[in-house]
């Protein structure tokens, strides 16, 4: 499998990349984007998309920290999915950051709920990778998360409660269209 990586131009992005972001992740889950694109341009995000073929494959939007660095948002297009695709995407980003504490947040794969057994795939497929439960959760709009990491360094509530906080300040000084 041979995939091609670019950083995303938030003045240039595809429409196929917002398709993307918008179909995988549930809306209460979703950055508005245009909003999602100002923060790009504000904050040091790296947003990568990925492609076979011509074909985009995925979307990564990882925040770089200097303690560790948070796997913000990763997405393989549904009909891609169980074909080794985001697998080789999540080795090339785990390699990128090697050497480095990353962490991730998921749906809890212990919430009841209409896609439980997807969670479970999810988390199985994250502990296969290397990646640990923190024993960190959180919950956002009736959605129970937990916190995944990889690395030394471990991750408390303090540690959420401080990217949370970096996020609001940069939301804040965001430049607002209109």
């Amino acid at each position: 499998m041979q995939l091609k990586n670019f950083q995303l131009n938030p003045d240039n992005a595809n429409e196929d990349v917002r398709a993307l972001y918008e179909t995988a992740f549930p809306k209460e889950e979703q950055i508005p984007w245009a909003d999602l694109m100002r923060l790009v341009k504000t904050m040091s995000l790296d947003f990568s998309v990925y492609y076979e073929d011509g074909n985009l494959v995925g979307l990564t939007i990882v925040y770089p920290r200097p303690q560790f660095n948070w796997f913000w948002y990763f997405a393989v297009p549904e009909e891609l999915r169980g074909q080794g695709i985001g697998q080789h995407i999540l080795t090339q980003l785990i390699e990128k950051y090697s050497g480095q504490s990353n962490i991730l947040d998921m749906e809890s794969p212990e919430q009841v709920c209409e896609n439980s057994e997807q969670r479970k795939r999810r988390h199985a497929f994250y502990l296969r990778n290397g990646f640990r439960d923190t024993g960190v959760g959180k919950s956002f709009k009736g959605i129970d998360y937990t916190i995944m990491m990889i690395g030394e360094c471990s991750f408390t509530q303090y540690d959420y409660d401080q990217i949370i906080n970096e996020l609001r300040s940069y939301w804040d000084a965001m430049p607002q269209d209109g």
